[in-house]
C-alpha cells in the first residue's frame, strides 16, 4: 500500500512552502491524506481486514495531530491546506 514515486514527488512539489521543502506540515499532511484515501478504497474492498484498519486510523490521528499543531502555528496556513485538501473542520 505504498505510493508510488511519481505520486508522491508530484505531492511534494505541490504542497511544498519552499525550494527544498520536503517535511513541512503541509507536504506531511497531503502525503497522509493520499495514503488515507488508498487505505480507504482497499477497506471498501476488504471489509475484514483489521490491520489495515488498525494503520487507517494510525494515519488519521496523525493527520488530525499535524493539523492541530498548524493550527495552532499558523491559521492561515491551516486554513489554506485544508481547503485545497478538501477536509472538514
Amino acid at each position: 500500500m505504498s505510493q508510488s514515486p511519481e505520486v508522491r514527488s508530484a505531492l511534494i512539489s505541490d504542497y511544498k512552502t519552499g525550494e527544498n521543502d520536503t517535511g513541512s506540515p503541509e507536504v506531511q499532511v497531503a502525503l497522509i491524506s493520499e495514503r488515507i484515501g488508498t487505505l480507504t478504497e482497499h477497506l471498501k474492498i476488504h471489509a475484514k481486514d483489521f490491520h489495515s484498519r488498525r494503520g487507517l486510523l494510525m494515519l488519521v490521528g496523525r493527520r488530525r495531530r499535524l493539523l492541530d499543531y498548524l493550527k495552532k502555528k499558523n491559521q492561515t496556513r491551516y486554513q489554506t491546506l485544508i481547503g485545497r485538501l478538501g477536509l472538514r473542520r
